[in-house]
């Protein structure tokens, strides 16, 4: 089975107004060259660093301005919308808002009716140091997800991951584990540790599943004074890179995938049932 995919590359604004009127025109040229699974970034919906700026503008999932745009889309363009993050509120609050006053970083895969069938939280929060002085501590913002999330859809069998989450090896292969042929790495990667590992990372997780990537990332300087590496990039279950967005400027990336190369690297190199429990060390 051929599967045509679409990867949006943002520069994703401080509001969610901008936001909207940012991706919507990317969307709409993944679809007229004909994807079927749209995939978007991390944070599609708003990039604010600044944690008292950022929260009060944030609305639940269902609320949200961005993720009601995308829902719409997705039934004017008859596609399948992947919110490869959005910034929200969580609903767990004694008062209906975020619990201990955290956020959730949260993917929404939306169908061709508008309906979100599926939602996964970020899994590990990127509270890192590094070696350029560069800090990050998104654990003082968003509460982590607690659970690991397989999309069975007529197009294929989807595992969700975000951004921090590909460093993490354990994880994807319990989605491949759980049947997922494609996996989404939806991205806001820091510059430094994007020109070190972005590539790199994604095709290892790639191989070490027999998957498919997809990995639809910020990229450039925003307007809050983050820097992200681009480079949106779809790797195939041998390694191999399908396609690539070499640079950081707003973009769409679109390519077919045959979903039976999976299936045949798992074949020649059956990783997956090979594994065997060990004591230790």
């Amino acid at each position: 089975m051929s599967l045509r995919v679409g990867l949006i590359q943002t520069r994703t604004p401080a509001t969610h107004e901008a936001a909207l009127a940012h991706v919507a025109p990317l969307v709409r040229e993944a679809a007229a060259r004909g994807a079927q699974f749209i995939l978007t970034p991390e944070g599609v919906n708003v990039l604010q660093k600044d944690r008292d700026r950022l929260l009060p503008s944030l609305r639940t999932l269902e609320d949200d301005i961005v993720v009601r745009g995308l829902r719409e889309l997705a039934v004017e363009l008859g596609v399948w919308i992947d919110v490869g993050s959005a910034l929200v509120l969580r609903k767990d609050g004694p008062d209906g808002g975020p619990d201990g006053g955290k956020a959730a970083n949260r993917q929404a895969v939306i169908d061709p009716a508008g309906s979100i069938v599926a939602t996964y939280d970020k899994l590990h929060m990127f509270d890192v140091t590094l070696p350029t002085g560069e800090t990050a501590r998104e654990s003082a913002t968003y509460e982590p997800g607690d659970r690991a999330v397989v999309v069975e859809t007529p197009l294929g069998v989807f595992g969700l991951t975000i951004c921090y989450d590909m460093r993490f090896p354990a994880l994807h292969r319990a989605l491949a584990l759980k049947g997922a042929t494609i996996l989404t790495v939806p991205a806001a990667f820091t510059r430094p540790t994007g020109q070190a590992h972005w590539e790199i990372l994604l095709r290892a997780r790639a191989i070490e599943t027999g998957s498919f990537v997809l990995a639809a990332a910020q990229g450039g300087f925003h307007e809050d004074g983050r820097g992200t590496w681009g480079r949106s990039i779809i790797v195939g279950p041998w390694g191999e890179v399908i396609g690539l967005l070499d640079h950081d400027e707003p973009g769409v990336l679109v390519a077919d995938i045959d979903l039976a190369a999976a299936l045949a690297a798992r074949a020649a190199i059956p990783a997956l049932k090979n594994a065997r429990a060990f004591v230790g060390p």
